[in-house]
């Protein structure tokens, strides 16, 4: 991996989680925003765009690709806030709810990401949801630098990982 992501944070009120993580990214804001809103910079690092209008109110459905075979995880949704280069908020029909990228321009070359996912669910989905987005920001990370991820050769591997390690915070 290019470089390391803090650990990511959480809120919880009732069975409602919000997930905090905050990214300081040494790519200037025209460089992340194509990773964060479009079909071709999503699927380097996160999931295939099988729909996305880019507008507020636009239709946008996502297709993880670390599945295994056979599964297949899609969301579809909505966008919630859409300011160019600057705000991206999906919010999902299913379980992964509110997804949120807001991009801040930092000096000449660089970037900071405030993500924030609020959804439903039990604590075990808290866990498995911050060690995927941390798993995916790794990846991120890589796909800025030039190495998309190679989804047909994924495993869970690192997942569990980074899952062993947030149950242990």
């Amino acid at each position: 991996m290019s470089e390391s992501i803090e650990h990511g944070t959480s809120r919880t009120v009732g069975d409602t989680h919000t997930l905090h993580f905050l990214l300081h990214l040494p790519h200037p804001v025209e460089e992340v925003w194509p990773a964060l809103a479009t079909p071709e910079g999503l699927r380097g690092w996160l999931a295939a765009a099988d729909v996305l209008e880019p507008r507020l109110g636009g239709a946008i459905a996502l297709h993880w690709l670390t599945t295994g075979e056979g599964e297949a995880t899609v969301a579809t949704g909505r966008i919630t806030a859409w300011d160019g280069e600057r705000v991206a908020e999906y919010t999902m029909a299913s379980f992964h709810g509110r997804i949120r990228f807001h991009l801040e321009p930092v000096g000449p070359g660089g970037a900071t990401l405030r993500f924030t996912n609020e959804f439903r669910g039990d604590d075990d989905l808290r866990l498995d949801c911050l060690a995927a987005w941390h798993n995916h920001f790794e990846y991120l990370l890589d796909a800025l630098d030039g190495r998309p991820v190679y989804w047909s050769a994924w495993t869970p591997d690192r997942w569990r990982e980074l899952r062993a390690a947030y149950a242990g915070r």
